[in-house]
């Protein structure tokens, strides 16, 4: 991996990370919306992989590739956040989703169902479904979650909002607990797709095939879990921006 000068073969170390790139695409995909092209990742992957072989500096070992898919994957999102991926008027739909999940827990205090959500919503299960479907690029937090009431612009809006700190709100033991309670009251089948994603690291692929179901399934799985999980989390942002403040002023 180093020319014979002693430097860092700069077109070796693209070759041999170029495998890295794709695989933290193929992860980004699957939370994000079709309009969203996997080579345009790829392309952004790669001014990122490009980028930490110039600034990386103690050698090229397993390190390297901990510090790479940082920088990897830190290229894509800020590529992605150059545009809001995720409409307004299907982000609004999904707002209606996570309020008629508020309702429906409440009345039933347990999770409601697909059938359950897209009656309360005045829609068939299929539209439903293909809300859900269409909404790949759907987070548990968004910028906005973190600023006041109104229309958002995406990120640029919030990025001088000193209370509007989402790695510090996330961090409060309160969100935490918040979400591992969320978690934990998902539907059984939701809490398997959420753990073979996020902890073992499968793809939509890959999880359709331990579960039995399509890509297409899980994503819809994958949607219902985060709206649910935003009705618990993002009703204690507010809470969290209190206890901060408060604890800055004390």
């Amino acid at each position: 991996m180093y020319t014979a000068a002693g430097q860092p073969d700069r077109n070796q170390l693209v070759q041999r990370y170029v495998p890295l790139v794709k695989r933290i695409a193929y992860h980004l995909m699957a939370r994000l919306p079709p309009s969203v092209q996997f080579d345009d990742l790829v392309q952004n992957g790669m001014l990122g992989l490009l980028d930490a072989i110039d600034r990386y500096q103690e050698g090229f070992g397993a390190q390297f590739e901990t510090y790479a898919t940082q920088r990897v994957r830190g290229a894509m999102l800020d590529g992605l956040r150059e545009n809001d991926w995720l409409p307004r008027n299907l982000r609004r739909e999904l707002r209606r989703i996570e309020t008629a999940i508020s309702q429906l827990e409440h009345e039933h205090g347990r999770a409601p169902s697909e059938r359950e959500l897209a009656e309360a919503l005045g829609m068939t299960l299929a539209d439903y479904q293909k809300t859900l479907q269409d909404a790949r690029g759907h987070q548990i937090v968004y910028f906005e979650d973190f600023a006041g009431n109104g229309d958002e612009d995406f990120l640029e809006r919030h990025f001088t909002d000193n209370e509007a700190d989402p790695v510090a709100i996330l961090e409060d033991r309160g969100i935490k607990a918040q979400l591992v309670t969320a978690i934990s009251q998902l539907p059984e089948r939701e809490k398997l797709m959420m753990a073979l994603y996020y902890e073992q690291d499968l793809n939509l692929r890959e999880i359709g095939e331990v579960m039995g179901v399509s890509e297409s399934r899980v994503c819809q799985l994958h949607s219902q879990a985060i709206a649910r999980l935003r009705t618990h989390v993002v009703g204690e942002i507010p809470a969290a921006k209190k206890r901060r403040k408060e604890k800055s002023c004390g």
